[in-house]
């Protein structure tokens, strides 16, 4: 809602439409707070991030698709051990399972990057540096698996 629609509300509906009118009210007066802390110019930039939307939202589905099948290749193994199978062959599905789950991991770790570190660079500032150092850290630990 914008600052027109809600002063435009608030003059001409009078008190039966101030109860719906005021959460927006409220948020109307969060923003006009927010820019004022704001340098002159700056506009406050809203992503999807901030909706709470993550980078792998839009793979959702395939994500969770893929890990059922990963999922799979685990209680495969659990079934070779109780089958008492070869230990070369445990080992050969071991290695698929591992390459899956770190296929999977660098597939997420890219969608991060282009999504939550994008994020954080339109908006720039310390949420930034954050951002780059926490990705840093992920990475740090997949190249030690």
């Amino acid at each position: 809602m914008t600052t027109t629609e809600t002063t435009g509300a608030g003059a001409g509906a009078g008190a039966a439409a101030e109860p719906a009118g005021a959460p927006a009210a409220t948020a109307a007066t969060a923003a006009t707070a927010a820019t004022a802390a704001a340098p002159v110019g700056a506009e406050e930039i809203v992503t999807d991030h901030d909706l709470g939307i993550h980078g792998y939202h839009h793979q959702k589905d395939e994500h969770l698709k893929r890990l059922r099948r990963i999922e799979g290749q685990i209680r495969g193994l659990q079934r070779m051990v109780d089958e008492d199978v070869y230990c070369i062959d445990i080992l050969t599905q071991v290695s698929a399972s591992t390459k899956a789950l770190q296929s999977f991991a660098l597939q997420l770790l890219e969608e991060h990057l282009r999504h939550c570190v994008a994020d954080a660079a339109v908006k720039g500032g310390e949420e930034i540096d954050a951002k780059v150092e926490e990705a840093t850290k992920a990475i740090a630990r997949l190249l030690r698996t």
